[in-house]
Order: C-alpha cells, then sequence, then structure tokens
C-alpha cells in the first residue's frame, strides 16, 4: 500500500486528488500544513505527497514554490481537481445565525462574492477545509459555518446552506505529486517543471523565452519569485508541455543565460477531475 501526505484531514481536497491519482489502495498520512507535509516527505513518513500549487480563481500559491526549492522534491505528476465550495453548518442551524465562517484562506478567497453578500458572517482562517467542518461537528457550534467539499457535508453530517459558493463556477485547483525519489523515472512524459534566476539586465528574460519557444515548447505558466537579499532579482518558475522530448531538451540549453537552472520534474500532464463522487472511499 502506497503512504500519501497530503495537507488537511479526511474529506479533503488534498485526499481526494491523491485518491484520484494514485487510484489502488492508498494509506493518508494527515498533515497540519504544508512545510509538516514536506517534512514528512523528507523524514520517510510516507512515500510521497500531494501538495496544492495553484488555483484557477486564487492564484499560486506562492510559499509551496518556496517549499520546492527548500526541498529539493521531484514532481513526478499532477492532477486538477473541479472544486466546488459549500457553507455547510451544525444541523438545524439557518444562514441567519452564522456569525463566522471558517476555511482555509484559499478557500475564502475563492468565495469572496458569497461572502461580501453576507456581510454579517466574519470569516477566520482555518488550516483546511475540511477540518473545518469536521471541528464543527466536534465541539457542536451553532454559530460557526464551515467553507468546504460536500463530501466534508456528508461525512461530518452537516447542513449544506448555501451550494457551490465558489465567486466563479470553473475553478480548479492543480496538485503536484512530489517524490523524494530523486531516480524516479516518468514513462511518455509530456511536460516539465523548470526552475532559475535570471541577472538583472534588460533582455534578459525575453532571450530565454525566445530560446524555449524556437524549440516547439508550450510554456504553459510562468511564475517568479524575488530572490531574498538579492534586489530586483528573481526565482522563475516555468511550465511546459511538449510533444518531443528532443525538443524540450533543446530548450533548456540556457546555461549561459541563467543561473541555477534546475528540473523540478518531468511528468505527464496531469487529467481534471470533474465528478469524485466514487473515489472518495477511505
Amino acid at each position: 500500500m502506497v503512504k500519501v501526505a497530503i495537507q488537511g484531514g479526511r474529506a479533503s481536497f488534498h485526499e481526494i486528488a491523491a485518491r484520484n491519482y494514485f487510484k489502488d489502495d492508498v494509506e493518508m498520512l494527515e498533515c497540519g500544513s504544508f512545510p509538516i507535509l514536506c517534512e514528512a516527505l523528507k523524514k520517510e513518513d510516507a512515500d510521497y505527497a500531494v501538495m496544492a500549487i495553484e488555483n484557477s480563481i486564487a492564484g499560486s500559491i506562492l510559499p509551496n514554490y518556496a517549499l520546492l526549492q527548500k526541498f529539493d522534491f521531484l514532481i513526478i505528476g499532477e492532477i486538477y481537481l473541479r472544486i466546488e465550495q459549500n457553507l455547510m453548518a451544525f444541523p438545524g442551524v439557518t444562514i441567519d445565525k452564522i456569525e463566522k465562517a471558517r476555511s482555509h484562506y484559499m478557500a475564502l478567497l475563492q468565495c469572496q462574492d458569497f461572502l461580501q453578500k453576507h456581510p454579517h458572517i466574519k470569516v477566520e482562517e482555518y488550516h483546511d477545509t475540511a477540518d473545518s467542518a469536521r471541528d464543527i461537528r466536534l465541539k457542536e457550534e451553532k454559530n460557526v459555518a464551515a467553507i468546504a467539499g460536500r463530501y466534508a457535508a456528508e461525512l461530518y453530517n452537516l447542513d449544506i446552506l448555501a451550494e457551490s459558493i465558489e465567486t466563479e463556477k470553473r475553478n480548479y485547483t492543480r496538485f503536484l505529486i512530489l517524490s523524494r525519489d530523486k531516480r524516479y523515472k516518468t514513462e511518455n512524459k509530456n511536460k516539465a517543471t523548470i526552475s532559475f534566476h535570471l541577472p538583472n539586465r534588460v533582455g534578459a528574460l525575453a532571450e530565454v523565452l525566445r530560446v524555449i519557444v524556437e524549440n516547439n515548447i508550450n510554456l504553459t505558466k510562468i511564475q517568479s519569485l524575488p530572490i531574498i537579499g538579492r534586489p530586483n532579482e528573481y526565482t522563475f518558475y516555468v511550465d511546459c508541455e511538449f510533444f518531443n522530448y528532443e525538443d524540450f531538451k533543446k530548450s533548456i540549453e540556457i546555461k549561459h543565460i541563467v543561473e541555477n537552472l534546475r528540473i523540478l520534474g518531468e511528468y505527464r500532464k496531469g487529467e481534471t477531475i470533474h465528478d469524485y463522487s466514487k473515489s472518495r472511499q477511505a
């Protein structure tokens, strides 16, 4: 049985992503935060880890890019989940009695329009969507609601007060599959993530992108993070899709332009899961 570290607990979107990706029997190692998740994988408490990296509404989870650099894990895959957020509460409680909505900060960002329409509901950040639902049940809180997936409401026997409250219904989260084994090989790979530092000079980024694009590579994402202690200099993270692996190898012949070029992972482009009701079995 494969042991997978996830952020959050049962009924979390990380659990659903893990079960959809690995498909076989999976044992979950529940972690309270992303740094704890990474430490668990590093210490061999788990075989793999699943880590959210971006959401189509709330954007990139920037601290997780820093964790990729710090722990030097290998990206071996990815999966996308359609995310539906719901407002749920202790049975019998109505929405007018709710004083506070509790959830992960990314979920709160995804539901801003709904929350603005209910100004009497204050927001409280929590470490996980599903755990916010669990704790309402355990503590029998009558004035607090959770924002989480439908599976959490079913698991913890909560009433859904408002369905699908995310601002944009085309709401997807991308999850990375991480391994500490740098020798892991993925078959039929057609996507890669690289990172590099750029010198602070005019045209440096344009020069890099030109080399990549000239080799028939599709750039699907570029993310920059400041380099601590080096003002006006950045680490760039680039996702590349390709049909021919040799084209990708040619495209990263950019060592003369960049500093600290790293291949963070070569893997298969992930599938998008819209309906995961059949995979929510513990």
